[in-house]
């Protein structure tokens, strides 16, 4: 399909012009983008039609002058009939680097996310962790899918991304039942790539900046000391259940993610400051350093597999299975203890901001930094709780006044 464009000669003259010669500039104009290229010549201010575009004179300089800038205007249309030829889309850039040989960088969307994927995969362990590398393999399986069925093909250009491609992802993936922050960061990773792409001169622009989706505020699931102490208190015949439940509690007391105690080690444990032992590593995600004092139930865990044959073998503090299989086993036990909740390696690390450390007095600031949060707000996501230690203050001041007072 046949895109209009419009070129035009001018002079262009600086803001500290006086007299003289001034260059003439060539602009083309497609779709109200622009794309200018020098001329390589100047011309007297005196001399210059602004409306024909062309030098006035019968002079052989002139003529000769005036015959550049026809050459040129063929230039363009000659770049035009070819870049339409080649079936490539029609952009004022595409027409300028076309007219002076620039080889234009071509990628398909899916190609510019395997070659990202591909590098990130050899810096997994380094600045990556393999979670993030999944998300963005789940990112392509839902783009090939996705540009399938709008587009009736395999792939798309890098270039015509545009802010109607992001909506109509976005609407893909809510029409696929995936929840609004699921599909808000897929859309966010997409943008990544696309900004990858302007850097290495395949794509002009990203559109990302127009897209309106936001992440909404998650309500954040945790137990209360009443399901702590159920959880803690009771019995399983099976040795599987004990050792998950086990695990289970001390991310309860310490605020570790899966990731992290999985991978946890008797070196990572260490007298603090206070010659206490603590728990000084940096977490998994962010690589961030996490410094957290051991509550006496946390130690009493420790002590309990300190001769554990798999943990020996594998020189790690408790026996965790995969993350899959330890959801399972905490379904199991949910139903055994009679929580309705879903319990998760997540809801532990939740309790531990919640019930085990700010309902009970610690400082928001104290319980970001054992987190290994890297931006306070993402601590601040529990402050609701902070409304529940109030009202339990606010109760005890009431009692107190009525004392003095009453």
């Amino acid at each position: 399909m046949k895109t209009n464009f419009s070129l035009l000669f001018y002079m262009k003259r600086q803001k500290n012009y006086s007299a003289g010669a001034a260059p003439i500039y060539l602009r083309i104009t497609v779709k109200g983008k622009r794309s200018e290229l020098a001329t390589g010549r100047s011309l007297e201010p005196g001399r210059w039609n602004s409306r024909s575009g062309r030098a006035i004179g019968t002079k052989e300089e002139y003529r000769v002058f005036n015959t550049h800038l026809d050459q040129l205007q063929n230039q363009v249309y000659d770049a035009y009939n070819k870049i339409i030829q080649s079936g490539n889309e029609i952009t004022a850039q595409a027409i300028k680097d076309m007219m002076i040989g620039k080889v234009c960088k071509k990628a398909s969307l899916t190609e510019a996310v395997s070659e990202h994927n591909d590098r990130m995969e050899t810096l997994v362990g380094k600045e990556y962790v393999r979670g993030t590398l999944n998300r963005y393999k789940v990112l392509k399986n839902h783009l090939e899918s996705f540009i399938s069925i709008q587009y009736g093909s395999d792939d798309i250009d890098v270039s015509k991304v545009d802010i109607a491609f992001f909506n109509n992802f976005d609407y893909y993936l809510r029409n696929r039942s995936c929840a609004n922050n699921y599909t808000v960061k897929m859309i966010k990773n997409l943008g990544k790539i696309i900004n990858i792409c302007c850097e290495n001169g395949t794509a002009e622009s990203n559109p990302i900046s127009l897209y309106k989706g936001r992440t909404k505020t998650v309500d954040r699931n945790f137990l209360t000391q009443e399901e702590i102490q159920t959880i803690l208190q009771k019995g399983f015949v099976s040795a599987r259940l004990d050792a998950i439940r086990d695990v289970f509690l001390f991310c309860c007391f310490t605020g570790l993610a899966y990731a992290d105690v999985q991978k946890l080690k008797e070196t990572d444990i260490r007298k603090g400051i206070d010659g206490e032992l603590w728990i000084i590593k940096n977490r998994q995600k962010t690589n961030v350093r996490s410094s957290i004092p051991l509550l006496p139930n946390a130690v009493q865990l420790i002590d309990k597999y300190a001769d554990h044959p798999i943990c020996s073998n594998l020189g790690t503090v408790f026996p965790v299975p995969s993350n899959q299989k330890m959801n399972e086993y905490l379904k199991e036990i949910a139903e055994l203890c009679g929580i309705e909740k879903k319990l998760t390696s997540h809801i532990a690390r939740h309790t531990f901001a919640t019930t085990v450390t700010l309902l009970n007095g610690v400082p928001i600031e104290s319980v970001s930094k054992m987190l290994g949060h890297t931006n306070i707000r993402t601590t601040q996501h529990y402050a609701k709780i902070l409304d529940m230690k109030l009202s339990e203050d606010m109760a005890n001041l009431r009692i107190r006044l009525a004392a003095q007072f009453g």
